[in-house]
C-alpha cells in the first residue's frame, strides 16, 4: 500500500527540506503541520523519544492523517548532555540559531578540544493515526565535537560549530547531498523506512 500524504509534526523549514529530500524516492507527500494551522504540541517529555511521540500523536489526531515527528538536538559531554531536548530553545526567550551557538561557545569557553565531544541525536516516530498504540520508533546519531568558532554557511542549528572528524570540516561546510548520507536524521530515516517496509506500510 502506498502512502499518499503524511503530516510532518514540525514547522521547521530546515527539517521539512531535509526530510522531503530523504523521502524523494517514495510515493509520499510530506505535508508540514503548519499547512493545517495546528497549534504546536506541548513538548513536556523528558527525552527525545517522549517528545517525538507527543508531537506525532498530536499531529495525527488533529489532521486525521498518518504522521511523522522528529525530535532531535545536540548533546555535549562537557555540558552534562546539554542542551539535549532543549537544543532549539537553548538561549531562552527569542532563541535562534545564532544566539544558541553564541551561548554554547560561552559555556564551553576554556574547555580543551579533547573534552568538546558531542553528538547530534534524532528520534523519528511514525503513527498510523492518533490512537496508534504501537508507533514505529527509529533513532540515529552523529558523533563530532564543538569548534571554538563557527565555520561554513550551510545547514542550520549547530552545524557551523559541529566538527566532523571523518570529513575534516564543519557540518555547515558539506553539501546537502553529503549531509543526507551521514546525518543523524538521515540515519534515523533509513532505520524508519526499513521498519515501515517490513510492516508493509510503504
Amino acid at each position: 500500500m502506498s502512502m499518499k500524504k503524511i503530516v510532518l509534526a514540525s514547522g521547521n523549514a530546515g527539517k521539512v527540506r531535509e526530510l522531503n529530500h530523504l523521502l524523494s524516492g517514495y510515493e509520499i507527500e510530506i505535508v508540514p503541520q503548519t499547512q493545517f494551522n495546528i497549534v504546536e504540541a506541548v513538548e513536556d517529555g523528558l527525552s527525545f523519544v517522549e517528545n517525538a511521540i507527543i508531537k506525532a500523536r498530536h499531529a495525527a489526531k488533529l489532521t486525521g492523517l498518518p504522521s511523522i515527528a522528529d525530535d532531535s538536538g545536540i548533546e555535549v559531554d562537557a555540558l552534562n548532555h546539554a542542551p539535549g531536548i532543549y537544543s532549539a530553545r537553548y538561549s531562552g526567550e527569542g532563541a535562534n540559531d545564532q544566539k544558541n551557538n553564541e551561548k554554547m561557545l560561552r559555556e564551553l569557553n576554556g574547555v580543551p578540544e579533547s573534552k568538546r565531544t558531542a553528538r547530534y541525536q534524532c528520534v523519528l516516530v511514525f503513527m498510523r493515526d492518533g490512537n496508534d498504540p504501537m508507533p514505529v520508533i527509529a533513532q540515529g546519531s552523529l558523533e563530532g565535537r564543538i569548534l571554538e568558532s563557527p565555520r561554513g554557511t550551510g545547514g542550520f542549528g549547530y552545524d557551523p560549530l559541529f566538527w566532523l572528524p571523518d570529513h575534516g570540516c564543519a557540518a555547515a561546510e558539506i553539501s546537502l547531498d553529503e549531509k543526507n548520507k551521514i546525518s543523524h536524521r538521515a540515519k534515523a530515516m533509513q532505520a524508519l523506512l526499513q521498519q515501515l517496509k517490513q510492516a508493509h506500510i510503504i
